[in-house]
């Protein structure tokens, strides 16, 4: 009974309109995106009504209509019939249809019981929105008469400006002015409005009702006409005559990192098919309705994107030290093992929500300082904003997005106060990005994603229309940002790129892949001098989820990735952390992958052996400037046939070297080392180092890790400082190859110090999280030592020979 007579309240406020002559003033129309808030709740605002005569400006344009009509036949004519029927188009068949639903609902709604039914009255007055197109599609060119007619017409003008129309009943005045092209406006208005009482209507309507499924299919017309008339009204003018939201749809939103004055903020930023608004969430009381601050906003046809040479002479980007984020990722685990911790030793709510806290504090530092790829857009009005995204692919996602709602004839304008609140008060309810994109705002049955390797064969791609220099890069998400992690050679002149490159990717919580193809940019005039910026054209892009089930099994998994008309194959296959850390000892001890350093040394009769000071020359030779070095993976193919050579020791390991890429050489060196049977720093001592890096007190660490190194074997402690120098010479070109002593020791740290599968036993906590805390502490060890004044061999070992002749 409660929910009819909502519907009875709602059909009289229907009927109440459509006797009452329009209000003074155009109502203030209500977006098609509020029709899930209650008819009229808002304060202020009128309730939407299901048109009428008058309601839908039809009686009120038919008063005018009627003697205009009458003097165009006179001797003295107002405007000619011609004119007439372009301003006044469909009015009477708009006004004889809302005669008819409502002297059929009239008697409905006045002699009310529980069998009444209406539904199908509804249903024939959408059926009959042909005439709304009619009108819809004249809108323009009625407007333009008009227009014309008051320049041209005194008379017209005086009668256009102040057209008389009754006034509301509660209103003193019995008649108040509007102007003709408020009143123009009022039947696509009245549509909207139509839809939100249907929507209503339907809200408060049993669904075992008679009318419930007429009042369904008579809101699925209405909504579907809406949609098709959405693209057809012109922006400017609904902008002027209308808060904003008539024709206005969300296409995207999501959260961006701004760069304003000076500062880095995090804005949720909403596209709409004409404007671009930047806000950011209000902070409000507990139990209070949520809403967005407008921070700005630039309508599309205002927005232009800087060309790469305009970016030269926008302010440098300061990016955050690489270092400093993996300490954050660090902290950030370490709480993330606490929380676990306390969850399996069920402990106070307190204690974790405390932990939680903390976790979300600097998972939103890390989101807010991790981006570092600028997204520049200007207002043609001269001013400009500033994004920072941590992909590529966003960026073109965004960029594209806006591109192609820009190819619609779109026109400038400027909202309102009303009309931004209005806009801005939408957001809350349109968005589809609800939470910021960290792991503290997941719940604990989500999947907490892939931590491991993956392993990516990238095949070849398909359908490009014309030959072109075309390579690929591969992102994964991490830390609730993606991160490029490899990239294929560049396939020159070409339709149909055969890479048959193998990656290793190493992951942190995964949960997606992305590919982007390109196309290599060789023309130096458009060289970008922003640093992050990307000049190379974007042929396509895809993503795909990282399915663990699907992921993880031993054999490879083909699959495509479609990118506009383009596609791009490729295999995967997934190792566990726990797995890939095996040290696996070598059955052929006449190589030197997984045979004991000394072992090698010996045979080799030198002090380094040879794989080591072979990699590290032509690293140094032409990979030190390298952006990325030892940090982008190579291609695991290469570095399979680079081990293989070595293993057998082939002759032409110098000439294979030479033309090979040196991110693979890099790669093998790194495989060298993560293959020994036992770390270079040894199983023995690596309680020892953990206990060391420990010590708070700087001289007692100094004397212990000292000391363990003067306890190491020869041939680990001469390859181990061999090692220190080459990459501190490489952390020397940090301003060119962004790679510090903090990202070298990130890199290398747990391969000189992760203990072989019998000591991580005992030694070391294979958590799911790559950022475990013994990982932390294997960083930090070789850190100290990268951050050491030079250390001498001959000063830790005084009567040991330094490095033999051939080293």
């Amino acid at each position: 009974m409660e929910e009819e007579e909502e519907a009875i309240g709602y059909l009289d406020k229907v009927l109440e309109d459509e006797d009452d002559s329009e209000p003074g003033t155009p109502t203030s129309p209500v977006s098609p995106f509020s029709a899930g808030e209650k008819v009229g709740s808002r304060r202020g605002d009128p309730a939407p009504v299901l048109g009428s005569g008058c309601g839908t400006g039809g009686s009120s344009l038919v008063l005018p209509m009627k003697p205009l009509k009458a003097t165009a036949t006179t001797s003295q004519p107002v405007l000619t019939l011609q004119q007439i029927e372009t301003i006044f188009y469909k009015i009477q068949d708009i006004y004889e249809i809302h005669k008819e639903f409502y002297d059929s609902l009239c008697p409905k709604v006045q002699q009310w019981d529980s069998n009444v039914t209406m539904g199908h009255l509804f249903q024939k007055l959408a059926s009959q929105l042909g005439v709304y197109k009619a009108f819809v599609d004249n809108y323009k060119i009625a407007l333009e008469t008009a227009e014309k007619c008051s320049q041209s017409n005194y008379q017209f003008q005086k009668i256009s400006e102040e057209l008389k129309v009754k006034g509301p009943k509660d209103s003193k005045d019995s008649h108040t002015s509007v102007t003709m092209e408020a009143l123009l406006y009022k039947p696509i208005d009245r549509v909207t409005r139509s839809t939100l009482v249907l929507h209503d209507l339907l809200k408060h309507t049993p669904a075992d009702h008679p009318d419930y499924p007429l009042l369904q299919d008579a809101l699925r017309i209405s909504q579907n006409f809406l949609s098709s008339i959405n693209e057809d009204i012109d922006p400017r003018r609904t902008a002027v005559t209308t808060p904003k939201g008539e024709t206005r749809q969300l296409i995207k939103d999501g959260f961006l990192v701004e760069l304003s004055e000076g500062s880095r903020k995090l804005r949720h930023v909403f596209l709409f098919t004409d404007v671009l608004l930047c806000a950011k969430l209000k902070k409000t009381g507990v139990g209070k309705h949520q809403q967005y601050d407008c921070k700005w906003y630039v309508p599309l046809a205002d927005l232009v994107f800087p060309s790469p040479e305009e970016s030269e002479h926008c302010p440098q980007v300061h990016v955050i030290p690489d270092h400093e984020l993996e300490d954050m990722k660090m902290k950030i685990s370490a709480i993330k093992s606490e929380v676990q911790k306390e969850k399996a030793n069920k402990g106070q709510s307190r204690a974790i929500e405390r932990l939680k806290k903390k976790m979300f504090e600097n998972e939103f530092w890390l989101l807010l300082n991790s981006p570092a790829i600028p997204f520049r857009i200007h207002n043609r009005n001269g001013k400009s904003y500033l994004f920072l995204l941590s992909s590529d692919y966003e960026r073109s996602e965004w960029r594209e997005a806006i591109q192609r709602l820009q190819k619609k004839d779109l026109q400038a304008f400027v909202l309102s106060s009303v009309e931004l609140q209005v806009l801005t008060g939408s957001c809350f309810k349109l968005r589809t990005v609800h939470n910021i994109p960290v792991t503290s705002n997941k719940d604990d049955d989500e999947s907490p994603g892939l931590y491991g390797f993956l392993h990516v064969i990238v095949h070849s791609a398909k359908g490009f229309e014309q030959s072109a220099n075309l390579y690929c890069t591969l992102e994964v998400d991490s830390f609730g940002y993606f991160v490029s992690k490899a990239k294929t050679r560049v396939f020159r002149d070409t339709t149909e790129p055969q890479w048959n490159e193998e990656f290793e990717i190493e992951l942190e919580g995964s949960q997606s892949l992305r590919i982007l193809c390109y196309e290599k940019c060789y023309d130096k005039t458009k060289l970008n001098k922003d640093n992050n910026e990307i000049v190379d054209k974007i042929m396509g892009k895809g993503q795909i989820q990282l399915d663990p089930q699907a992921v993880q099994t031993k054999n490879w998994h083909m699959d495509v990735i479609e990118m506009n008309g383009i596609k791009v194959e490729f295999s995967m296959k997934f190792t566990s952390r726990d797995m890939s850390l095996k040290r696996t000892p070598s059955k052929k001890q006449t190589g030197v992958f997984g045979v004991k350093i000394s072992v090698v040394t010996k045979r080799e009769r030198s002090k380094v052996p040879y794989i080591v000071r072979q990699c590290i020359e032509e690293v140094e030779k032409r990979g030190i400037e390298e952006v990325g070095i030892y940090r982008i993976s190579g291609v695991a193919t290469d570095i399979q046939a680079l081990k293989a050579v070595f293993d057998a020791n082939n002759k032409d390991i110098l000439v294979m070297l030479s033309d090979m890429d040196i991110n693979a050489i890099a790669g093998t060196l790194k495989l060298y080392f993560r293959e020994l049977p036992e770390p270079l720093l040894t199983d023995r001592l690596y309680p020892a180092f953990m206990e060391g890096i420990a010590l708070s007190d700087p001289a007692a660490k100094e004397n212990c890790m000292m000391h363990l190194l003067r306890s190491l074997p020869d041939p680990n402690l001469i390859t181990f400082l061999f090692l220190l120098e080459h990459l501190k010479r490489v952390a020397e070109k940090e301003p060119i190859n962004k790679m510090s002593l903090h990202n070298l020791a990130t890199v290398f740290g747990p391969t000189l110090l992760r203990p072989s599968e019998g000591e991580s036993k005992a030694h070391l906590t294979l958590a799911s999280d790559i950022w475990s805390h013994d990982v932390m502490a294997q960083v930090q060890v070789l850190l100290y030592y990268l951050q050491h004044p030079p250390i001498s061999f001959t000063e830790l070992k005084r009567n040991t020979l330094y490095f033999s002749t051939d080293v």
